[in-house]
């Protein structure tokens, strides 16, 4: 069975300029659920993003959708023989994610890896300004994380969900050269990236991610998101690019 990227559980102090970089920047479905709760849609998943009112501005837990019952048991048992805690989610903690049950355990970073097997999806229509994303077989994206032990966490996700390698490149980001790898745990070329650092003093990003990858159906959103994000005053990080690998814009 396939393993696929479900949602990211963000805590921060700054939920009104979420909610404003992720409807009027990004061009995502927002849900305001209460004043400390909002999340976002990409497409007929209830939650894609739980943002949660908190001091930690970043991600605290990555949520994975795993196929079956079957692959769900092999993974939770690998969990268990590694000897990390496991815990079962608690009611409002699945309704606030949008899944029927999820189990929870420690990941890398100190983001809480999450699992679950069915999630709520929902008819309400789509209010966005994009046309739509590329999800379904795919999840709902990539993760990049950096690290100073890379193999470590190959070892990680290949132990948890068979991910497989797909290729690594060299990237030189401001000073540094990293070599990145690139996980598939799907038909997506890669669901999680790694980049390492161990040659860095520091690892250079304070956040447990470095990035998380959405993906628009039509380039006209793409150029039409980047026109939003500057227009806003986002800081834009990178110009239009596309990665030498996955062939993505």
């Amino acid at each position: 069975g396939g393993v696929h990227l479900g949602y990211l559980v963000v805590e921060t102090g700054r939920l009104t300029d979420w909610r404003r970089f992720g409807a009027d920047a990004i061009g995502l479905h927002v849900d305001t659920l209460e004043p400390d709760v909002t999340r976002f849609r990409l497409d007929d998943h209830e939650c894609r993003f739980l943002l949660q009112r908190g001091s930690a501005e970043d991600v605290t837990a990555i949520g994975w959708q795993v196929d079956d019952h079957e692959t769900f048991d092999v993974i939770l048992g690998r969990v268990t023989s590694r000897g990390l805690p496991v815990r079962e989610g608690t009611p409002d903690e699945c309704a606030l994610r949008g899944v029927e049950r999820l189990w929870r355990f420690a990941g890398p970073k100190g983001a809480a890896t999450e699992i679950f097997t069915t999630p709520l999806t929902t008819s309400r229509p789509l209010t966005m300004t994009n046309t739509a994303f590329v999800t379904g077989e795919s999840g709902m994206g990539h993760v990049a994380i950096v690290s100073k032990d890379v193999l470590g966490m190959h070892s990680y996700y290949r132990t948890l969900f068979d991910a497989r390698l797909s290729d690594f490149i060299l990237e030189r980001i401001g000073p540094m050269n990293l070599r990145i790898r690139f996980l598939r745990v799907n038909e997506r070329h890669h669901s999680i990236a790694v980049a390492g650092v161990r040659n860095a003093a520091v690892n250079p990003i304070r956040t447990r991610i470095q990035h998380v990858n959405v993906q628009v159906a039509e380039l006209d959103d793409m150029v039409g998101a980047y026109e939003r994000v500057t227009a806003e005053g986002f800081r834009m990080m990178w110009s239009i690019g596309q990665h030498p690998n996955d062939r993505e814009l």
